[in-house]
């Protein structure tokens, strides 16, 4: 037997017909840089450029298309449109070959990378990492590619937190950074400063007007939307929770509370809401007012009260309703639930009542709650309106005293010596930064006396918060027994018929027993007037 001859074919070499044109491989280049900077966009330009020349002037190739993402992040791929495009383009047999400048510009994440470069090898394209030099082709490319893809996912870890700590380091220092195009009630300056739009900012004094007035979320939405007025994201719709994160945002006052949310996952960017895992930074006096502080937190009083609302016996919580004065103010006073108005069927005779939500929804209950009808309910309202208007001249003396009263417990609770005592420990806290950043991102010398700066901080804002709150009450005390005091100063004679804005300016609260009204009048006043049952 003849012995065995081997002979090596050249990978490149082909039996090629006379007269047969070579097919050029498809080539496209994948370019991009992570931010807007002119430095980054000029590195951006020079990338097409470099791979336009580069694929040009190779006689075997042609050139599909420059893939190109500008101020996008590697570290996944949702965003990153023209990478999205390249991927489907090679799917659907358009690209033999992507041409790249590194890992790091073709991804971050090291099981996308794979992903995709193992999707790739399976329609046997290859993936060319010039700096590098690996061809995910090649039986060495995707150990390589491995290794190289976790070191770059470890670069974007550091980087993540060099960011953060930058950004930490700011809100400690108090620069507050606002998106003003999505932000309703301002502008910025030259300076890069939120300055207030006058146009704008009566949009957001109507919202909290209208909100201390009694009007619901979604009544002030629908009057919004009838006249024709945008939101801060320029859509027609308005939404109540959207009325109520503004009537929440403290930047309305002039402060800033920096940190309300955080990145969970460097690569994914998923943002949750900070509930206190993170430290937050609150800064006062960052900017020029829309609302007054005292207005301000009478909303948020005015909130935390219709959220309040008491649950009825079955569980169900009680819905706030700006349709009726009297709704969420009227309560039962023998079990304490409130009162619900319903178009009642007694009998064959129809009525509007207010009726205990106890007897409406849970029968077992042994409440006996009266029944009143809205007329007569009105009427009581009408007639203990009177009778201050009748002996206005004494309830005005009793006013102007619970005034002074008011004054007098404003001025011994004031939080300067706070401020000064915050004011030391927050330059003390970032001098500790300053060490900290000096030392190294993973130093823990100075941890434990940071944490202590932080929990002193945080029990010196919760005590100067529980001031102001209480400040904010006595506040609202004031305004509304000025309120009183200015109706009863320029009413000359009692009233006749039934209002839904004067019950709104003045009335607190009604209790309902078998025999008289308990009212509770919003200045403080309180008056019993009794009523027979029906």
């Amino acid at each position: 037997m003849a012995s065995k001859n081997v002979s090596v074919i050249p990978a490149r070499s082909r039996f090629q017909p006379v007269n047969e044109v070579v097919k050029k491989m498809r080539v496209c280049a994948y370019c991009r840089v992570s931010t807007d900077s002119e430095e980054q966009l000029l590195s951006y330009d020079a990338q097409v450029s470099h791979y336009t020349e580069y694929i040009n002037k190779n006689p075997e190739w042609e050139m599909v298309k420059i893939y190109a993402d500008s101020g996008i992040s590697a570290t996944n791929t949702k965003k990153r449109i023209e990478f999205n495009n390249m991927i489907d383009d090679c799917m659907a047999g358009k690209v033999d070959m992507i041409i790249t400048k590194s890992i790091s510009r073709f991804a971050r994440n090291t099981l996308d990378c794979l992903k995709y470069i193992r999707q790739l090898k399976d329609k046997g394209i290859p993936v060319y990492f010039e700096k590098e030099n690996i061809n995910t082709m090649d039986s060495k490319g995707e150990i390589l590619l491995t290794i190289m893809s976790s070191l770059a996912q470890e670069e974007s870890r550091s980087l993540s937190q060099n960011v953060k700590m930058g950004i930490a380091y700011r809100y400690q220092n108090g620069e507050v950074q606002v998106n003003h195009n999505r932000f309703l009630g301002y502008t910025k300056d030259e300076n890069g400063h939120l300055i207030i739009d006058p146009v704008q900012a009566e949009v957001v004094k109507r919202i909290f007007r209208e909100y201390l007035e009694g009007a619901s979320l979604l009544s002030i939405c629908r009057g919004l939307e009838a006249d024709h007025i945008l939101t801060a994201a320029g859509k027609v719709k308005w939404r109540p929770e959207s009325v109520k994160k503004l009537l929440m945002n403290e930047k309305f006052m002039g402060d800033a509370l920096l940190q309300k949310t955080y990145t969970v996952d460097f690569l994914t960017k998923k943002r949750v809401i900070n509930n206190g895992i993170v430290p937050q930074y609150y800064v006062e006096n960052n900017h020029e007012a829309i609302i007054p502080k005292e207005l301000y937190f009478e909303v948020q009083e005015e909130i935390k009260r219709r959220s309040n609302l008491k649950r009825s016996t079955n569980g169900k919580k009680q819905i706030y309703s700006s349709k009726f004065a009297l709704s969420s103010i009227v309560y039962c006073g023998e079990c304490g639930e409130i009162y619900r108005r319903v178009h009642w069927n007694n009998r064959g005779k129809k009525s509007v009542v207010w009726r205990c939500v106890s007897r409406l929804e849970d029968k077992t209950i042994k409440c006996q709650a009266p029944t009143i009808l809205e007329k007569e309910l009105q009427d009581v309202v009408i007639i203990a309106i009177n009778q201050i208007i009748t002996c206005k001249d004494g309830f005005i003396q009793t006013l102007e005293n619970n005034i002074n009263t008011v004054l007098n417990a404003t001025n011994d609770s004031n939080t300067d010596s706070i401020d000064e005592k915050l004011d030391s420990l927050q330059n003390e806290m970032l001098n500790y930064a300053k060490m900290n950043a000096r030392d190294g991102v993973n130093s823990t010398k100075y941890d434990k006396k940071y944490e202590e700066l932080a929990d002193s901080i945080n029990d010196l804002r919760t005590k100067k918060q529980n001031i102001e709150q209480q400040n904010t009450k006595r506040q609202c005390q004031r305004t509304r027994i000025g309120e009183m005091t200015a109706f009863l100063q320029v009413q000359e004679t009692t009233i006749n018929d039934y209002d839904d804005k004067l019950v709104r300016l003045l009335v607190e609260k009604i209790l309902v027993n078998n025999d008289l009204l308990h009212i509770t009048f919003k200045s403080g006043l309180e008056l019993d007037i009794e009523w027979k049952k029906q």
